[in-house]
């Protein structure tokens, strides 16, 4: 049986919807931290610009941001071959 991986909805106090995507986990693949460190930016900034805003979500979103950028810095001062 085929199945297919979507994103979890959850509800959030204020109304708002937030999505659990997968981690790209330990990835090398500097187009996908690049991607991911950028996702995870809009979504910090989503959860700031909210009515109500969510400063832990937005807090949780830019330490991932954080990580993306400091794996690609590590790719970017050591690089291979």
């Amino acid at each position: 049986m085929n199945t297919v991986s979507r994103p979890l909805a959850c509800a959030q106090p204020s109304g708002a919807a937030c999505l659990s995507l997968p981690a790209t986990g330990n990835t090398s693949d500097p187009i996908q931290l690049h991607m991911q460190a950028l996702n995870s930016l809009s979504r910090c900034k989503a959860m700031l610009t909210a009515r109500e805003p969510m400063y832990l979500f937005a807090e949780k979103f830019l330490a991932e941001a954080q990580q993306a950028i400091a794996t690609l810095q590590s790719i970017d001062l050591n690089p291979e071959g």
